[in-house]
């Protein structure tokens, strides 16, 4: 029998099934081989459905792409994408002029507001080694006063992302990377200005934390009616209050419940999401998200009229050169923001 505080428990293969204020997440796990110099694979060893290439079993995905993998331009509206991307690179374009390439630890948090369309494509950098990506994206909802906010893009740069790191009463190794919200008396970078993450009294918490074997983590209860939920994702099993979790699981909790985590005998990762819920209604179509039946139909009609201002970069799948380094540019190049340690990958 399951522990009342666990609500619920899944196993993910690539969508994390979430709540209010979370839409949704994707866990991309990619094992993409060297690339040729056009940034596209060196082989595929598979029959692959171009453009539409999401098979859970393959050992990579092309996803949406037909030369480089990735999503190439589509709209979004009313919500917010947060997209860290551990391992590999993502070449970011939107049609408010504005680009980037990140990765490597890097966090880009996207207030798609009134509507933008935007790329992602993953540019296999590396013609020598394979290109490994892995990268979350989380969907979060806006409440109706900020669902018509211009779009906003921001970066946030790993050098400067809060990371903790500790050991516990034993000596076993912890650490705790604040990418919103706060952990004890550290607080993360600020989000994009409309974000339901700004406000301190609306409690979202977005941590990557990574626990050496046997390792021991104490966190409080929060707020009762609150959203919490951890997904192990790397690392064999880990107890919670002494109930097991493993590997792939994603666990919705009772925030209201104080936790102790004991890692199992693998290292582990754990994605942990907090936040107070909007409470408000939800209508979605793809990629379009409103508060009303009505709101969505005028959201989707508001994309028909104009594409959201249309799409600058001539081609739906744009990706910078590959000597490019890490960069971001805003309101059509005319401001330009590097990473602390420099634009090097």
């Amino acid at each position: 029998m399951t522990a009342a505080f666990i609500l619920n428990k899944e196993l993910v293969q690539f969508r994390l099934n979430l709540k209010d204020p979370f839409l949704f997440a994707g866990h991309h796990f990619d094992a993409y081989p060297a690339g040729k110099t056009d940034m596209t694979p060196t082989a595929i060893e598979r029959h692959v459905e171009w453009g539409q290439d999401f098979d859970p079993n393959a050992p990579f995905r092309m996803y949406h792409g037909n030369t480089v993998p990735g999503f190439p331009a589509h709209p979004h509206t009313g919500f917010e994408t947060v997209t860290i991307v551990e391992q590999g690179y993502a070449d970011h374009f939107d049609s408010r002029g504005s680009s980037g390439r990140y990765g490597e630890g890097h966090v880009q948090w996207l207030t798609t507001g009134a509507g933008v369309q935007h790329s992602e494509m993953f540019p296999l950098l590396s013609t020598e080694h394979d290109n490994p990506l892995e990268l979350f994206q989380l969907w979060l909802n806006l409440p109706e006063k900020d669902k018509q906010a211009p779009a906003a893009y921001k970066m946030l740069w790993h050098e400067n992302i809060p990371v903790i790191q500790a050991q516990d009463a034993d000596g076993h190794a912890y650490s705790v990377k604040v990418i919103a919200g706060r952990f004890g008396d550290t607080s993360a970078l600020s989000p994009t200005p409309h974000s339901w993450a700004n406000a301190a009294e609306n409690g979202v918490n977005i941590w990557l934390l990574k626990l050496a074997p046997h390792a021991r983590l104490e966190l409080p209860a929060s707020a009762v009616g609150m959203t919490r939920f951890a997904y192990l994702f790397e690392g064999s099993h880990l107890a919670l209050n002494g109930e097991r979790i493993n590997h792939k699981e994603l666990v919705d909790l009772d925030a209201s419940v104080g936790l102790t985590l004991v890692n199992g005998d693998q290292a582990a990762r754990i994605l942990w999401l907090e936040g107070k819920p909007i409470g408000e209604g939800v209508e979605q179509y793809g990629p379009f998200v409103a508060s009303s039946r009505e709101k969505l139909v005028a959201a989707v009609q508001a994309y028909q009229q104009d594409e959201f201002g249309g799409w600058p970069w001539g081609r739906n799948d744009p990706v910078f050169p590959r000597e490019q380094g890490r960069i971001a540019k805003f309101d059509h190049g005319n401001r330009t923001e590097l990473p602390p340690s420099g634009h090097n990958l």
